[in-house]
């Protein structure tokens, strides 16, 4: 416990030098770093408020209990007694909470993010299921006061999507959506089934850190080849009379950025490059964690496309999350955007592996909730 209040205290140090170095005004004039510590503020905020919160608590506690030893009148001692379990049980929530809050942080987590999603197996299906999943991350979107941009959009003749990449801006995007990448499930009869039987079709979801001018995503322009070349599909009078579309390569990572949406080459090489800044910040995300364990992997928020990790199963009306055991019937809602019922418990549980907590110890807390 001393630990922690050093720790807490040292935080708490921290903050109030934090706020000085904000109402400076040459701080204020310089939005690249006032924005980084804006951002670092807001989050140690929360972290101090509990902080201060707890030894408030910790005090009253303490009083009490000296109290009990002194105090001779019996109608003070017994209302003593009787106010004393809830202080010690608010002592203890707000403990747990400064507990997951000292957890390492990831700074990736406050951003916007880039949300893919890629129609699977299951032809026109799967199509339709990708354009129903979009639906629901924007109705999500809108739920949080997020903002939402289509960056790039392919759609199946036969109805539905077979690509689409957006931009989600807003506060804590990353951090809510970044463990919903892999591979979503569908079980259902599709509209094109005559016989009544249910099909299974897939998409993947990707979702990246958004990359802005304040983070270090050094692109080498000697590291780049870009093509142009005429645009294809929908898309307006520009299609197929200007070079409009653009292809950037990143050679030493291999990865491919194809963007042609836009009317002009610039506003395409723009948002290719915009999605390429992202996809590299994911990669050293992943390269830092590699580096701090080569061995751990966590089940939560791989995001390896391959991984299947959740099942929407119509004729049940049920959704299930694979990674944490969690099956929910209560599809119509989630579809609708009411996704927090299966995004907190996922960030609950990678917290308690954070925390070194086993599976089974957070399946057996998660039933006695419930």
């Amino acid at each position: 416990m001393l630990e922690i209040k050093d720790k807490l205290a040292e935080i708490h140090k921290s903050f109030l030098n934090l706020e000085k170095e904000i109402a400076k005004p040459e701080t204020v004039a310089d939005i690249k770093k006032y924005t980084k510590l804006m951002r670092e503020y807001k989050r140690l905020k929360v972290i101090v408020d509990n902080y201060l919160e707890w030894d408030k608590l910790e005090h009253e506690i303490a009083d009490q209990k000296e109290m009990l030893t002194i105090e001779k009148d019996p109608e003070l001692i017994e209302l003593i007694r009787s106010e004393l379990p809830e202080l010690e049980e608010k002592y203890d929530k707000i403990t747990e909470e400064l507990n997951v809050l000292l957890l390492p942080h990831d700074p990736l987590d406050e951003k916007g993010a880039i949300l893919e999603i890629r129609a699977g197996t299951g032809g026109d299906e799967a199509a339709l299921f990708a354009e129903e999943i979009y639906r629901m991350y924007c109705r999500y979107a809108e739920i949080n006061k997020w903002k939402v941009e289509i960056m790039s959009i392919s759609e199946s003749e036969g109805g539905g999507i077979k690509e689409v990449i957006s931009e989600i801006s807003g506060d804590d995007v990353y951090g809510r959506l970044k463990y919903e990448g892999g591979v979503h499930r569908v079980q259902r009869v599709p509209v094109t089934e005559s016989q009544g039987r249910v099909h299974t079709s897939a998409i993947t979801v990707a979702v990246l850190p958004q990359a802005e001018e304040i983070d270090e995503v050094v692109i080498d322009e000697k590291d780049l080849k870009i093509d142009v070349y005429r645009s294809s599909g929908a898309g307006g009078q520009h299609v197929n009379k200007t070079d409009s579309a653009v292809r950037i390569t990143h050679i030493p990572t291999g990865i491919v950025i194809a963007m042609q949406d836009e009317r002009s080459q610039i506003q395409n090489r723009a948002r290719a490059m915009k999605l390429l800044e992202s996809k590299l910040l994911k990669l050293q995300q992943e390269k830092r964690e590699q580096e701090v364990s080569s061995q751990r992997r966590s089940l939560v928020g791989s995001g390896d496309r391959s991984e299947k990790i959740r099942t929407y199963n119509f004729p049940q009306g049920r959704v299930t999350d694979h990674r944490i055991k969690l099956t929910l019937y209560r599809i119509e809602e989630i579809m609708q955007g009411s996704l927090d019922m299966i995004i907190d418990p996922l960030i609950h549980y990678q917290n308690a592996l954070l925390l070194g907590q086993s599976v089974e110890e957070f399946s057996s807390a998660d039933a006695d909730e419930d």
